[in-house]
């Protein structure tokens, strides 16, 4: 056996988005490219904003000497002073470079934060629907994931929340906007999260970190506001990365920012720091960095995003789906017709239309739809999605 049992079971219970994607690759050269339609993947479409290509030339035409050598493992201080400046006009909260370390991706961060904070048998609170990589990363550090559901517009519910969290709690991640959902939460919901971890902080004498997985901060729709974590629990950290705001999913740029206001940051700082070294990303990537000093407040053109979103509910809606309208990211979660949402999903596959069955987002009966694609597979998917629901009588 190459592998071990564990990580053959793991692969194959959360495999489900690669799985899609691998049958995408065998339909396509079977019908072609244009004639299947793809909406299972995550990875933006909509190309980085001219900012960031303007940066990317000024530094390869305009090379400073010792520009990819290695630097501090949290980062170059420029860059993490930058971000600072940046989330202290979000936020109001004096951030210095000195709680800010640049990271590998929100993937490397959190695996980052997770290395530092448990220990064997801590649990991790996560919500269902969740992004399945959570799974993995808490037991990657030991710990356990505690599945904790929401409720019916996918908002967690925080008498549900108490009952979870219990005294071997170390720490609670949020992903708002969410994937695979598109939810946000919204103050009164962050509020009552923050408050619940106080409360129980004292109670068993010790941190519950407050964990926002903010990689989608920036793809929020109709006004909506998404209210950052550092106001509601001083044990608060976040983890983003620029994939998804500047397009760059690839580049792996990302960082961690811990509150100001907690009072044992600069011991979690040096944590974080080590960590980021001894897990093997040593440093983020060093052109990104100098990039990225320049681009805090640029960002994709989210109405391109909230148009793609407009078109797939609204036809979704029109043809009969049960969905809830989701606010940001740049996914739809609609309630699967029948109860098998997997035995849905290989019925869609015969129209060549391929989404990921909620199971693999610890949600059954759901399945997940991405819409950071071309107009063209977005339109093309929408007669086999009418054809489905035709036979299960929708419309």
């Amino acid at each position: 056996m190459a592998v071990s049992k564990k990580l053959q079971q793991q692969m194959m219970e959360g495999g489900w988005i690669r799985k899609m994607f691998e049958e995408g690759i065998a339909l396509k050269k079977k019908y072609g490219e244009r004639n299947v339609f793809d909406l299972s993947l995550g990875n933006p479409v909509i190309e980085p904003p001219d900012e960031f290509r303007r940066e990317l030339h000024k530094w390869v035409e305009s090379p400073v000497p010792g520009m990819h050598r290695y630097m501090p493992n949290a980062g170059y201080p420029e860059t993490r002073e930058a971000v600072a400046k940046h989330l202290s006009m979000g936020t109001g909260l004096p951030f210095t470079q000195n709680e800010i370390v640049m990271t590998c991706g929100a993937a490397g961060g959190l695996n980052v934060v997770l290395k530092a904070i448990v220990a064997g048998g801590d649990e991790v609170v996560i919500f269902s629907p969740y992004f399945v990589e959570y799974i993995y990363y808490i037991d990657n550090h030991g710990a356990l994931p505690r599945v904790v559901p929401t409720d019916n517009e996918f908002i967690p519910d925080i008498e549900l929340l108490e009952e979870n969290i219990i005294p071997g709690t170390r720490a609670v991640i949020l992903n708002s906007p969410n994937n695979p959902t598109g939810a946000v939460y919204d103050d009164a919901v962050m509020r009552g999260i923050g408050e619940l971890l106080g409360v129980k902080q004292k109670e068993y004498g010790r941190e519950i970190y407050l964990i926002s997985d903010d990689i989608y901060r920036r793809l929020v729709y109709d006004g909506v506001e998404c209210p950052y974590v550092f106001r509601y629990h001083n044990a608060s950290i976040v983890v983003t990365s620029h994939s998804k705001d500047l397009a760059v999913p690839g580049e792996r740029i990302g960082y961690i920012a811990v509150n100001p206001r907690f009072e044992e940051r600069e011991e979690l700082i040096n944590g974080l720091v080590f960590c980021n070294r001894v897990l093997g990303f040593v440093n983020a990537p060093a052109l990104m960095q100098h990039l990225v000093q320049a681009l805090q407040e640029a960002s994709v053109d989210v109405t391109l995003y909230e148009k793609k979103r407009d078109l797939l509910y609204n036809s979704l809606v029109g043809m009969g789906y049960s969905v809830v309208k989701p606010h940001g990211a740049f996914y739809i979660f609609p309630k699967s017709p029948i109860e098998d949402d997997v035995a849905f999903v290989k019925e869609l596959q015969k129209h060549n239309v391929l989404v990921v069955p909620g199971k693999g987002f610890g949600a059954p009966g759901y399945f997940r739809i991405s819409y950071c694609l071309e107009d063209w597979v977005i339109e093309g998917s929408l007669p086999g999605f009418r054809a489905v629901a035709k036979d299960f009588g929708l419309c």
